[in-house]
């Protein structure tokens, strides 16, 4: 029993060996296990942190700029004017139709003037009576006038003829003024053009029977335009009368017109908060018609040295604006302050200088200091 036992024993112990000397292998394998997935994971996310962003690049300029302001706008007619009749009549002949180019003073209608003739001889006729009367009434009246020296007639007698004296000079002056309405009155039975210009609309026909103030036509001025447009409310202090405009129609592509700026209205319109803004054209050719859309561009002061980069460049956060330059082969970031747009770029009033070198592909994927790497 004894030798059994210790038979027993000693297997035990040799076993209890060998766990112990494989439970050490196996905890040794664990840590480099663990060592070398640490270190492996380690050097990854240090090659991550080092992979470099592929970026576009653009170097800023300093270009010579004139600040300006951009709009659209309509072009109107210089002036208008709606020609009516004064008198009542039938229309005779009208001689311009719409598109029709008249003078000023032009004879571009004629009311039928027999009524208007016949109450110029009988104005006339009644002239004549109230002259003739009045020279009666003169001779009278010196012949009383003698007598009532002598005391021949009584001073009733020489007041009565200087009374009638009286009202026949009254009776002439009435005749003539209502000669002088008749003349006039016939004078306007031709309707004449009261400036140069050409026919808007035309809105009787010859036989028509019109009353006094009746539209007949309208004229507009076009050798000179109106370009009415508005201006935000940030960049009215800029605005002063004779800037100069340039601006484009969609009826001539490539073209550009010029023109100064001639009015600017008192007051802004509220629900726009913008001014509006009136440029006198010259048009040249009369090839501009009113109507026209046009965009605008108001020069609002000389040429000056701008920094300028492309719009992609430029990256919003709320009021702030901020873009990445690059220095040596990392981002650096900048807030910056913006101008004014010119074109497909903005001006950099402050935080950035010409030359340097500013991300315009690429810059989402940025922070502070990250390796780039520039796109060639």
């Amino acid at each position: 029993m004894l030798g059994r036992t210790s038979s027993l024993t000693g297997e035990n112990g040799s076993n209890r060996c060998r766990f112990r000397a494989g439970a050490l292998i196996a905890a040794i394998l664990l840590c480099a296990a663990l060592f070398v997935n640490v270190g492996c994971k380690k050097q990854e996310q240090k090659a991550a942190k080092e992979r470099a962003v592929n970026v576009r690049v653009w170097t800023a300029e300093s270009r010579s700029l004139r600040p300006f302001v951009e709009s659209v706008g309509t072009l109107k007619p210089y002036d208008e004017v709606v020609v009516s009749s004064e008198l009542d009549g039938i229309l005779k002949t009208i001689h311009v139709d719409e598109g029709s180019t008249v003078t000023l003073g032009q004879v571009i209608a004629e009311i039928k003037e027999t009524d208007y003739q016949l109450a110029v001889e009988q104005a006339t006729a009644i002239m004549k009576q109230t002259e003739a009367a009045l020279a009666n009434a003169k001779l009278e009246h010196q012949r009383k006038e003698a007598l009532y020296r002598e005391e021949l007639v009584t001073k009733q007698q020489f007041d009565d003829i200087v009374a009638r004296l009286a009202l026949t000079q009254g009776d002439v002056e009435r005749a003539k003024a209502g000669l002088d309405l008749a003349k006039e009155r016939l004078t306007k039975t031709k309707i004449f053009a009261p400036m140069a210009g050409s026919v808007k609309e035309k809105k009787v026909t010859a036989g028509d029977y019109i009353r006094n103030g009746t539209f007949l036509v309208s004229i507009i001025r076009t050798d000179l335009l109106k370009l009415a447009f508005s201006v935000p409310e940030k960049d009215v202090g800029s605005l002063r009368e004779g800037q100069d405009i340039v601006f484009t129609v969609d009826s001539f592509p490539g073209r550009e017109f010029r023109g100064k700026v001639k009015t600017l209205y008192p007051s802004l319109e509220e629900k726009t908060r913008s001014l509006l803004v009136e440029a006198q054209v010259l048009n040249q050719g009369g090839s501009l018609k009113p109507g026209f859309f046009t965009r605008v561009t108001l020069y609002t002061g000389p040429a000056k040295d701008t920094v300028v980069v492309p719009i992609t460049a430029l990256l919003y956060d709320n009021s702030t604006t901020k873009l990445f330059a690059v220095e040596g082969d990392r981002a650096k970031e900048k807030m910056v302050k913006i101008g004014r747009k010119y074109g497909e770029f903005m001006e950099i009033a402050e935080g950035l200088k010409a030359k340097e070198t500013v991300v315009t592909v690429g810059q989402n994927n940025l922070m502070e200091g990250v390796l780039v790497n520039v796109a060639r």
